[in-house]
């Protein structure tokens, strides 16, 4: 599938909306039969325009209170530095996310720990310590304005 037609946006919008929707639900939805609603959700998945579906649990009833985004500039600028530092982002399960950025800093994380007791830990004792870690620099979440959102799909 090369681009998606106003059908195709319909169903990615509806199911970043609710990813639980059955194909009758879907049908309902983009006024079209069941089978068809079926087909064209499963071709957008088979594509890769829809890569999986996911919950989202409430952080906070996790025990996850702190949040922050840390910026960390690289030692030094190699293919090896770039390979070791994402396999610590991928080993560490309070890195949520993460980007490599232009500008002053190389990484963007998106962290969420329990407390900030557990979010130091993570600075001192294994981001600063890592070879290719050259400086680091956080910011504490104070309130989220708003959450993560559905992409945009309207035409």
């Amino acid at each position: 599938m090369d681009t998606l037609d106003k059908t195709d946006l319909r169903i990615v919008d509806a199911l970043q909306t609710n990813a639980h929707m059955t194909s009758q639900q879907l049908a309902e939805v983009l006024n079209l039969s069941p089978s068809q609603a079926g087909r064209r959700k499963q071709r957008l998945e088979q594509d890769g325009y829809i890569t999986g579906y996911v919950a989202r649990p409430d952080p906070a009833k996790l025990g996850l209170t702190v949040q922050a985004f840390v910026q960390v500039q690289t030692a030094t600028h190699t293919p090896e530095t770039h390979q070791a530092f994402l396999s610590l982002t991928r080993r560490q399960p309070e890195i949520i996310a993460a980007w490599t950025l232009t500008g002053d800093a190389d990484y963007l994380l998106r962290v969420i720990c329990e407390d900030l007791a557990a979010l130091n830990r993570l600075v001192q004792d294994i981001l600063l310590p890592h070879p290719a870690v050259g400086r680091v620099q956080s910011q504490i979440v104070m309130d989220q304005i708003k959450a993560d959102s559905p992409l945009p799909t309207k035409p």
